[in-house]
């Protein structure tokens, strides 16, 4: 059994762990609380614009808009991760990395050329160590995600989709269902697909502009609105798991530190004994 110093040196290298990740556990919790409510800012201004865009859409404009062309088939596709810039979050990277392995894997299979694109040094490290080629990475975007980094992303794909050089556009991201919820997705962003949930019953109002003019200005926002909020959705999620990680490691440093104590009151007290017994024999062989 260690003796009692060297039990004391493991529980100070534990304590100072344990406030370290009480630390990192609190600071997670505070930007969760500001990533949830981006995430909450976001859901009703995309619902909204795309109630709008299935409201005008028509197998008529279908045909003439760009963002709504329907490829014959898919024959080179861009795949967007979505990861961290750092790790000490759980499994929420690893899941996001195989779920993207997965979208790659079968558009391999399904013969698609690809054009692999990751955010987040996560992401980065792991394809680079294993050779995938990738073709534009990024990990300037921290943990407030702006539409201006959604936009700055979007739009050169948006462009290359419109030009027909890609024929589809699919983002990995994590969703944000809850806190303790937050799985890994695979969004197709392009083509933009418009429910076709309509009453059939027509329309009963004139637009000015026409509704060609007003698509031609919706679907881009809707195009970068959905990558804003897999950005935003994913850096909640990416704090949730933070939080969950450091209050687990928090929570087995507490442990550790219980069974260590009742460790070092044993050892301590067997050298206590020790020394009794030793003054004791000295004592003795004074008498003598």
């Amino acid at each position: 059994m260690a003796n009692a110093r060297e039990i004391k040196r493991r529980i100070g290298s534990i304590e100072s762990t344990k406030t370290i990740t009480r630390t990192m556990e609190m600071v997670a919790a505070s930007k969760l609380r500001r990533a949830r409510q981006r995430v909450e800012e976001a859901r009703p201004y995309a619902d909204r614009l795309s109630d709008v865009i299935r409201r005008l859409v028509s197998p008529e404009l279908a045909e003439v808009e760009p963002l709504l062309r329907q490829p014959e088939r898919i024959d080179r596709a861009a795949v967007v991760l979505l990861t961290s810039n750092r790790g000490l979050c759980g499994p929420f990277n690893s899941n996001l990395i195989r779920e993207a392995r997965d979208i790659l894997g079968r558009l391999e299979d399904d013969g698609v050329e690809r054009d692999f694109h990751v955010v987040g040094s996560e992401g980065i490290d792991y394809f680079s160590f294993r050779d995938v080629e990738m073709e534009r990475t990024r990990t300037d975007i921290e943990d407030s995600p702006t539409v201006e980094d959604a936009r700055s992303m979007m739009e050169p794909l948006a462009e290359e989709y419109v030009a027909e050089e890609i024929d589809a556009v699919y983002i990995v991201a994590a969703r944000f269902e809850s806190v303790m919820e937050t799985p890994p997705t695979t969004r197709q962003v392009l083509p933009v697909h418009v429910p076709d949930d309509r009453d059939g019953g027509g329309r009963f109002y004139i637009l000015d502009p026409s509704d060609e003019e007003i698509l031609s200005e919706l679907l881009p926002l809707y195009v970068v609105n959905t990558m804003y909020r897999s950005l935003v959705e994913t850096a909640a999620a990416e704090q949730g798991a933070r939080r969950r990680a450091m209050k687990d490691a928090t929570d087995n440093a507490e442990e550790m530190l219980d069974e260590l104590q009742r460790s070092y009151n044993r050892a301590r007290q067997a050298e206590i004994t020790q020394q009794i017994a030793e003054i004791m024999g000295g004592a003795e062989a004074l008498e003598e």
